[in-house]
């Protein structure tokens, strides 16, 4: 990891904008930023942010929605979590917390706004993205962004033929939730997951490694 990344990783890390400089009310408990990058990684899962678990734990998708995510990938825990290859950047990097019915909030618009382009600037090697649920797929495609995830995920391969330095395959969120989604519509199974897995191989190789998330 070259001193630029690493300089900018610790701003991430001792972020206190939305506690200090919040563009609504301040974050409800202490920042915990939750990301992982390397100036290796060809590969990045771009997700919303962390949930409770992934705040308590400090490790991105360590909750049943990275177990599912994973099998979408067909990836070892292990070829996950090396963060050589794979790069784990949420939307927001901390858990923003919930509503009054008990749901996540929305990824903190003050992360991406001073962070994003910044962080990205300093992953030129990245080849792939992994755009998961409607906040990133919005944030990264733009105008390429469907009306609705259903329609964005739909569009998959004209997305991720879109010529480039980088290309983009959108996901639905992993969540339980989704599993009606999942039923409505068993092309992403059939035609989208394959794809994905196959890409995923070529960027990762064939041989599993144990990594250490950062």
């Amino acid at each position: 990891m070259g001193p630029s990344l690493e300089r900018l990783l610790a701003e991430i890390r001792g972020c206190q904008v939305c506690v200090e400089e919040p563009d609504r009310k301040p974050l409800p408990h202490a920042p915990r930023p939750v990301l992982c990058v390397s100036t290796t990684a060809r590969l990045v899962v771009v997700g919303q942010a962390p949930g409770t678990r992934v705040h308590a734990s400090g490790v991105p998708f360590s909750d049943p929605s990275g177990e599912r995510l994973r099998g979408w990938m067909a990836v070892t825990h292990e070829e996950f979590y090396d963060v050589r290859r794979v790069a784990i950047i949420p939307m927001g990097f901390c858990y923003p917390g919930h509503d009054t019915k008990g749901a996540d909030l929305p990824p903190r618009r003050e992360c991406a706004r001073r962070w994003r382009l910044r962080l990205f600037d300093q992953l030129p090697q990245i080849e792939l993205m992994v755009l998961v649920g409607g906040y990133a797929q919005r944030w990264h495609l733009g105008r390429s962004a469907g009306l609705s995830v259903t329609e964005t995920v739909r569009a998959w391969r004209n997305i991720l033929e879109r010529p480039g330095p980088c290309r983009y395959l959108p996901l639905p969120h992993p969540s339980w939730r989704n599993n009606g989604w999942l039923k409505a519509n068993p092309w992403f199974e059939v035609e989208l997951l394959p794809c994905l897995r196959r890409e995923v191989r070529h960027l990762l190789g064939s041989e599993p490694s144990s990594g250490r998330v950062l």
